[in-house]
């Protein structure tokens, strides 16, 4: 049985850090592009971050860039987002998301039908 399993998430003020884990299993783990999604309150869900658990190449969403970073621990089977500087608008519901069919972009990773999907970790801003 697939899962993915997110962890990290919590209330920060505006300007602080916080470290997302997404812990998967079930499935080949190697070398498939994994993601990072967040859906905040009355919003579209939109794509944060991309990354090949083989390659280690990752994409970034304009509002991540210079501020987040993606990561893999192929010994732990867990990729992770450093968030740092983050501001109110930040908040929202951080989800993780894996397929190893596609070969997603930033441009194309929220219209990729992605196979597996986690339940989420809630991630708060205060200004």
């Amino acid at each position: 049985q697939v899962q993915l399993v997110e962890s990290g998430g919590g209330s920060v003020q505006a300007g602080g850090s916080l470290r997302l884990s997404c812990a998967a299993s079930g499935y080949t783990y190697s070398r498939v592009f994994m993601a990072w999604f967040r859906q905040g309150p009355g919003k579209e869900r939109e794509g944060v971050a991309l990354i090949h658990t083989g390659s280690g190449i990752t994409y970034y969403a304009d509002a991540a860039k210079g501020r987040f970073t993606i990561s893999r621990d192929n010994a732990k089977n867990t990729v992770r987002l450093q968030m740092n500087s983050l501001k109110p608008e930040d908040t929202a519901m951080y989800i993780c998301a894996a397929d190893p069919r596609w070969t997603p972009t930033i441009a194309t990773m929220t219209s990729t039908p992605w196979k597996y999907w986690g339940q989420g970790t809630q991630v708060t801003v205060s200004s």
